[in-house]
């Protein structure tokens, strides 16, 4: 079996992210704590963003903190699905949105319904990951922000769920676990974009379980459960659970509880004042310090 990731089936994710926004909040811990991780480097960046995206707002969790850090920015909230946009209009107010201008937007990363240069900061918590293009998306992140803008991310790496893709990998040989690329893979992709300074690190965060089957649960809640154009139709069979479940055991840990295993990748890049500042660097060359964010970007 091939080791390049499967990328997801877009039109299966957009029903998937329609179907799950009623439920998300209840089961989205993991994208709370990134959430949560990611927001707090806002307070070493220099900068007062004036105008901000929201790049896969989900249910508005990270708008709404946005919109608190920087209570005179204008929010632009985007989502594929419709119900999340939704959600996400729902956490401001009237009087919020037609004081600050707060917009809500369907739409795709892949081709952002948005003028050149429109923002001074685009912020995207684990949404890059479900893109079909990554180049293209962070090519269209460059073509929106300002010279001077900055983009803040989050992605999945390949570690990601590999209790889960190992178990299902003792019973056959299909494809049952979204596929996320590596970190340099990601890096690359900027460069190839023309991003500047790309600065990226990563961490493991585990969850853990009573049951397998919750975290299966939770993953379809989520809308993060398979959407890889290579996966097999129809239900699978409750033989074929069981064996899955059974294999998940041998994760159990000391405490008795499973864990799920999430490979979380960080990342920011500046769009330069001038395009002839755009990082130089080879593929696979990029920086893995916070220092520019804590320069004078102003």
């Amino acid at each position: 079996m091939s080791n390049t990731p499967l990328r997801p089936d877009k039109r299966q994710m957009r029903a998937a992210f329609e179907q799950s926004a009623a439920h998300y909040d209840a089961v989205a811990i993991l994208q709370r704590e990134v959430a949560d991780r990611l927001l707090e480097r806002l307070d070493l960046l220099k900068m007062t963003p004036a105008t901000i995206l929201d790049l896969g707002s989900g249910t508005g969790y990270c708008s709404e903190k946005l919109a608190t850090h920087y209570p005179r920015a204008r929010i632009t909230a985007l989502d594929l699905a419709d119900t999340m946009v939704q959600r996400s209009r729902g956490r401001f107010s009237r009087w919020s949105r037609l004081r600050r201008g707060h917009q809500f937007v369907c739409g795709d990363a892949e081709a952002l319904p948005f003028a050149d240069q429109s923002f001074d900061m685009l912020f995207s918590n684990l949404t890059i990951q479900w893109g079909s293009d990554l180049e293209t998306t962070f090519s269209e992140m460059k073509r929106v922000l300002r010279p001077g803008g900055v983009v803040l991310y989050t992605t999945l790496g390949p570690d990601t769920l590999r209790e889960l893709r190992a178990s299902w990998a003792a019973v056959d040989e299909g494809v049952h676990v979204n596929t996320f690329l590596d970190m340099h893979d990601v890096g690359d992709a900027m460069l190839r974009a023309r991003l500047a300074e790309p600065v990226m690190d990563m961490e493991h965060l585990t969850i853990t379980y009573e049951e397998a089957m919750t975290l299966m649960r939770d993953l379809k809640t989520l809308g993060a459960h398979n959407v890889n154009p290579g996966r097999r139709h129809g239900l699978t069979s409750p033989k074929k659970l069981k064996s899955v479940l059974g294999a998940y055991e041998q994760f159990r840990r000391s405490d008795g509880l499973l864990p799920a295993s999430y490979e979380v990748v960080y990342g920011h890049a500046w769009r330069a004042e001038q395009e002839d500042e755009a990082s130089p660097h080879s593929p696979g060359e990029f920086a893995f310090s916070l220092d520019r964010l804590r320069g004078n970007h102003e």
